[in-house]
């Protein structure tokens, strides 16, 4: 399978499972603040134990051949947790997760396990929106001395703000799936609507215009 059979293999599944929810109507609000028609939920594919191991592979499959194998794998709290773990047992390396803050309490860590000064880390997550909060976990890896390969991540809502934002933090990104797969599976298999349609698209040309209109 290659990766555009197995992204729109997994598109498929994240519309199976209702793992993708739409609500033009009444939209949803990311941490970000921005507001949206659209919301995926990984972590309901951690329940399926076909799609829960076809996304280790594939997350395996991708690491092998972009990256190598790294020293470590680092899951990103809390959804990239446990795909990360999974990921790093099949490799049969070290796992560590990354907060999304230093604990107030304690050894006040953000890193959680062992990272040698000059591990070379792959990151993973299980979606990446504005990449803010993907981009703090990179950025505390290398605080304590990692050498980031890169970050994986099952989807991608392919937003401009968080292309800019990886590019100006040397980071590269690959998803095993993204938007514009998951709207296209979405129209070929009759789960989308034409007025859905049309709102999935004007938010993806705008989504702050979009936002803010719906303030």
């Amino acid at each position: 399978m290659n990766d555009q059979e197995t992204s729109m293999a997994l598109a498929n599944f994240l519309l199976q499972i209702k793992a993708i929810k739409l609500n033009p109507a009444q939209p949803f609000t990311w941490a970000s603040g921005l507001k949206s028609p659209i919301y995926c939920d990984n972590r309901i594919t951690l329940s399926f134990p076909q799609i829960r191991t076809f996304i280790r592979e594939a997350f395996t499959k991708l690491c092998m051949k972009k990256y190598g194998k790294p020293d470590i794998i680092a899951g990103v709290a809390t959804g990239g947790i446990p795909q990360g773990a999974l990921v790093a047992q099949e490799l049969g390396v070290p796992f560590v997760y990354v907060r999304s803050e230093k604990k107030s309490h304690g050894l006040n860590n953000q890193v959680e396990g062992i990272v040698p000064t000059g591990s070379s880390v792959v990151v993973v997550e299980d979606l990446i929106s504005t990449g803010k909060s993907s981009l703090a976990a990179v950025s505390a890896l290398r605080e304590k001395g990692a050498v980031v390969k890169g970050m994986m991540a099952i989807f991608s809502y392919c937003l401009e703000v968080a292309a800019e934002s990886f590019k100006e933090n040397k980071c590269d990104l690959v998803t095993l799936t993204n938007y514009d797969t998951l709207i296209q599976k979405a129209v070929a298999e009759n789960y989308v609507r034409e007025e859905d349609l049309f709102t999935l698209m004007e938010w993806k040309q705008n989504p702050q215009a979009w936002s803010d209109a719906r303030m």
